[in-house]
């Protein structure tokens, strides 16, 4: 044999080496209970993405299922990236725009990263499980789920990217002149140590304040007023970082600050008010791309929004002055999910923003359901809790938990370094990556649990039967037909707050092929109590179908004829008789 043929089958044998790995680890793989069979996008949910690594993502999520994923752009943000959405359901199965709709979003405060990672792992769960798992195929017959991964594409970047501690940017990143001298963003965080994240500066003092823990080198503890002190003292210099405008501050002027979830056009307030409000409501135009998707979508019935930390399932309302928008039936169907969320997610609380946290004017939880009557939630990704899996509050569990389970990989050892200002100091601290983010071999389970709370909530979102229907001969070719209308979920068709401004339409029934003497709506069928509905009988305006309930309406036709009775609701969907 040659030397070319020996080549020629040595390339083809190599050619066929992965192809009989990859068979080898398909046979090899039990699969998981929970986790899709044989997913056809690969992705690795123990790391965190940037927007444009997000996107490519979603990317691939619409290609390989065609069927079942829309992804478009709903704006752009303030440095022109798209803001991405997937529209998920069977496109084969009814109206797609007619289902009752779910809308998700993330990462709204640039730091607060997981909640893009929840969005997308939600949507590539929904596609993976469709046809494997019957919650999940039936799920997406019924619903459409709108799924932003995140909101904030810019800032996100800019967490991720630049000189930042866990809890900044907490903004977009529209230029702001925070300290008033006339120039913009000019004085931020600086990565003096070149570690990739703004940790803290310390200087030992004679007076200072604080001394490295004996226990811990990596800990510092303040003096009591008893001590007795005898080490080294310190004091903190706060964020690492310079005095770029030479104006004595340092830091003064970071990206922002204004905070978009104080744009939202419910209970706005301006910046004096309330910290963080922007111009007007709507004036970010991250926060404009999702309310005009949201305004041209009245079939969402249902949202979520995710945050980080502290592990909270936060409903409205955000300031104790609008506590009367929430009455007490949509406040029954909050609790019901809210305290259901409790169990599917350890260590998270149920919890009203104004009464368990702080006051919020303008934020999105309270437009969704103040402005649209949509049943919304935001979650607080994250607690303490999660370390050693207690309630137990030991101040110092985060710096055991680094130290036990990520090896030290969060934290940056103190080191001398000569500053401009401070002169010698040390930095160190722990780095962006832990506090607020989730650690890596955590997250996936804290994406599914979260996810599967939406599902839950998602679920009872209205679903629409004609449950039966009967006829009665009532003589002179007049014949009774009354349809007994099955809303066999949780919620409404229209939220109390709906139903108080007119948010949405009435919903329909109709009745078509028949000669319709009078229509009318059953209030009481034992005792034969009804209202009629003259003008227009063969539509009947119905002002809410209720949760786990069942609406009767009655027609007087004339005739034998064949009929289909329709049920048009913006929130629960189109359905038809047989």
């Amino acid at each position: 044999m040659n030397t070319h043929n020996k080549i020629i089958i040595f390339l083809a044998f190599m050619l066929m080496v992965p192809l009989a790995i990859n068979a080898q680890k398909a046979e090899d793989i039990f699969r998981a209970a929970g986790s899709p069979h044989n997913p056809k996008v690969q992705i690795s949910f123990n790391k965190y993405y940037t927007a444009e690594g997000l996107a490519a993502i979603s990317k691939k999520i619409a290609e390989a299922h065609p069927n079942l994923v829309r992804r478009e752009s709903i704006g752009k943000s303030t440095e022109g990236r798209d803001i991405w959405m997937m529209a998920i359901t069977n496109y084969k199965v009814g109206d797609a725009d007619r289902k009752p709709g779910f809308y998700i979003d993330g990462n709204i405060h640039s730091n607060e990263i997981q909640g893009a990672e929840i969005s997308t792992y939600t949507a590539w769960y929904l596609t993976e499980n469709f046809g494997d798992v019957d919650y999940v195929t039936n799920m997406l017959n019924d619903r459409i789920f709108y799924i932003v991964p995140t909101i904030n594409p810019d800032a996100r970047n800019n967490y991720m990217k630049e000189a930042n501690t866990g809890s900044s940017p907490r903004a977009g990143m529209i230029p702001l002149d925070d300290d008033r001298d006339g120039l913009f963003d000019e004085d931020g965080l600086e990565d003096l140590d070149g570690d990739g994240s703004v940790t803290r500066m310390r200087r030992k003092n004679p007076n200072g304040n604080m001394i490295v823990d004996p226990k811990d080198p990596r800990m510092m503890i303040q003096i009591g007023p008893d001590d007795i002190v005898t080490t080294q003292r310190y004091e903190f210099l706060g964020s690492e970082g310079i005095d770029n405008d030479g104006d004595g501050l340092v830091n003064e002027d970071r990206p922002g600050y204004y905070d978009p979830n104080r744009d939202w056009a419910w209970k706005w307030q301006p910046d004096y008010i309330q910290r963080g409000a922007y111009k007007y409501p709507f004036s970010a135009p991250e926060t404009r791309a999702v309310a005009d998707f949201v305004l041209k979508h009245p079939n969402i019935a249902g949202a979520q929004s995710f945050h980080n930390s502290g592990g909270m399932i936060l409903r409205g309302p955000g300031a104790e002055e609008d506590a009367s928008t929430y009455n007490r039936a949509d406040v029954a169907i909050y609790d019901a999910i809210g305290k259901k969320g409790e169990k599917m997610l350890p260590g998270y609380r149920y919890m009203v923003v104004y009464k368990d946290l702080y006051s919020v004017f303008g934020g999105e939880l309270d437009w969704f359901y103040g402005g649209r009557g949509i049943y919304t939630f935001t979650n607080e990704i994250f607690s303490s809790f999660a370390y050693y899996k207690t309630k137990d509050r030991d101040p110092n569990q985060m710096y055991n938990f680094e130290k036990d389970l990520l090896m030290g990989d969060a934290f940056t050892e103190w080191k001398p370094y000569n500053h401009p200002t401070y002169g010698e100091i040390e930095i160190g601290g722990f780095r962006k990556n832990i506090g607020r983010a989730t650690p890596g071999f955590m997250l996936e389970e804290e994406l599914h649990r979260n996810m599967a709370f939406t599902f839950y909530h998602a679920f009872h979102m209205p679903l629409l039967s004609i449950d039966s229907i009967k006829e009665k001969k009532l003589g002179g070719g007049l014949t009774e037909v009354t349809a007994y209308i099955k809303n066999s979920r949780l919620m409404p068709t229209h939220a109390s707050q709906d139903l108080k401004y007119n948010i949405t339409r009435p919903d329909y029934i109709s009745i078509k092929g028949a000669k319709v003497v009078a229509g009318m709506i059953v209030t009481n069928e034992d005792f034969g109590v009804t209202e009629e509905q003259k003008t227009n009988p063969e539509t009947l305006r119905v002002r809410n179908i209720p949760g786990n309930s069942i609406v009767k309406v009655r027609w007087i036709i004339k005739g034998n004829s064949s009929y289909t009775i329709t049920v048009d609701s913006e929130k629960g969907g189109i359905v038809s008789s047989k």
